[in-house]
């Protein structure tokens, strides 16, 4: 053991002088380089790794007892100086990581980080058997794909490994519905809520769209007021201001719907591969996962919209010579790509404008395949500066 202790001791030292020569960097040269933030956060993950692997070797030793602590989250938790929560956490990993060779190996190779390796533990706990059979392609999937994306993944995997438990969560999501709206001894009110995502959706679109109204009036306001270099910054309303009086809004629209009043009714677009329709793919425009089983309280009022790409009742563009993408062609990319095409960039689709990938003006067609997403920044930014698509 004390070989062992003078070994880590050295490396532990090195390490430490490595690391007081990259803190001497400057900063604002050595350090401003894409390609040394990859290889920092990737080391980063590595020593995260190793840190949860010696936490449970410290664990399992029972070392801590010999200073009186009750665990080793406790005594992590006092001579780390870390939150309560953080230590435990590592903890709970670094004993899963025993049962889970590919993560851990990963992760100490620093090609995934801790968050992915949080929501890979919770999965192997929601279903071990799927996880043995499914590790080296979540793995995989957590390697190549941005957060985000994996995000979505696990989502889909954990509905397919515990189809039940998904619908039963959706439910318990809804039932834990709440809205409190009180008020203070001085008059004001305080609004706190919680909302399943659908609900939410439901609601953030409505209260959205008046907002966007709002910063219309305001933008135009400030440009009349200040001339043509107006700003945000001019603005009468900051953006908090400016989505209380959009609710505000929203409730008096309400009370102006004359009774028995036709309400809108809900869309939901089924995005399946025509073929075999095995693609499992339920979320809302922002790429949030839902059940389900969470669509069924809407059904009895909303319309469904079938999409369908590469069948053979799929239809074709027509109007190619159309400068911009409207009405189904332009729902079918949103659809498709859910999001803004930029490596960078999460802007939901709906939020996009539908950009043509060989310019109209240089003889591309209107038609999906030659059209992506670009939120206002990089459609303008594309053209500014042209990259190959």
């Amino acid at each position: 053991m004390p070989v062992v202790t003078d070994v880590a001791a050295d490396v532990v030292s090195d390490l430490t002088a490595n690391l007081d020569a990259l803190c001497q960097a400057d900063p604002g040269s050595a350090l401003a380089d894409g390609e040394v933030i990859v290889a920092l956060h990737r080391q980063l993950a590595r020593l995260e790794a190793v840190a949860t692997r010696a936490v449970a070797a410290f664990d399992a030793s029972k070392a801590w007892e010999d200073d009186g602590a009750r665990s080793a989250a406790a005594w992590v938790t006092t001579r780390c100086r870390v939150p309560g929560a953080t230590a435990r956490r590592r903890v709970r990993t670094g004993r899963a990581l025993r049962h889970m060779a590919l993560v851990e190996e990963s992760w100490l190779g620093g090609d995934i980080g801790e968050a992915q390796v949080g929501l890979l533990v919770d999965a192997a706990k929601l279903s071990p058997e799927c996880f043995a059979r499914d590790q080296e392609m979540l793995v995989g999937e957590a390697t190549d794909l941005a957060y985000r994306q994996f995000v979505r993944v696990m989502a889909y995997w954990c509905q397919l490994a515990d189809p039940d438990g998904a619908d039963d969560d959706a439910e318990a999501t809804h039932a834990a519905r709440r809205l409190h709206l009180s008020q203070s001894l001085d008059g004001r009110w305080f609004l706190d809520g919680l909302l399943d995502p659908i609900s939410g959706a439901v609601v953030s679109n409505a209260l959205r769209g008046i907002e966007d109204e709002l910063f219309a009036a305001d933008w135009a306001e400030a440009r009349a007021r200040v001339g043509d270099d107006v700003s945000v910054s001019d603005l009468a309303r900051t953006p908090a201001q400016r989505r209380a009086d959009a609710l505000v809004e929203m409730a008096r629209r309400a009370g102006a719907v004359a009774p028995g009043a036709r309400m809108p009714d809900p869309l939901f677009s089924v995005f399946v591969g025509y073929e075999t329709f095995s693609g499992r793919i339920c979320q809302l425009a922002d790429g949030t996962v839902v059940a389900p089983g969470a669509l069924i309280r809407w059904l009895d009022e909303a319309w469904v919209e079938r999409i369908v790409f590469d069948g053979p009742d799929r239809v074709r563009n027509v109007g190619e010579r159309r400068r911009l993408f409207t009405g189904a062609t332009r729902r079918g990319v949103e659809v498709r790509d859910r999001e803004c095409f930029h490596e960078f960039c999460d802007v939901p689709a709906e939020d996009c404008e539908i950009d043509h990938i060989q310019p109209y003006s240089e003889g591309g067609l209107t038609v999906d395949s030659n059209a992506r997403p670009a939120c206002g920044h990089h459609n303008r930014e594309r053209h500014r500066r042209p990259q190959p698509p």
